[in-house]
């Protein structure tokens, strides 16, 4: 294996060009990709999240719809309480 090396101020002033380039050690690239990592698996989880509510809402509006379509009677009861249950699926993404 490789043994990681930190260069010195100097080395780090000399090949950053008097300043117009900045250098990170090891450590500090690897705090800032990690970061990064976890950023960008946060909005993943919240892009995921907002999908499934986006898709359960249609899924409930397409029961819904076919229930008005069926009238009255048990078949568009069963298809509002499905409506709704699948609405109520996870109650804290209703507004």
């Amino acid at each position: 294996m490789s043994e990681k090396k930190e260069l010195s101020g100097l080395a780090r002033q000399i090949l950053s060009g008097g300043g117009h380039v900045t250098l990170f050690t090891q450590q500090e690239f690897d705090e800032a990709l990690a970061l990064g990592k976890a950023e960008i698996m946060t909005v993943a989880i919240e892009t995921t999240k907002t999908a499934i509510k986006i898709e359960r809402e249609a899924c409930a509006d397409l029961v819904a719809e076919l229930a008005a379509q069926e009238g009255e009677g048990e078949v568009a009861t069963a298809l509002k309480n499905a409506a709704e249950a699948i609405k109520n699926r996870i109650p804290a993404q209703r507004q």
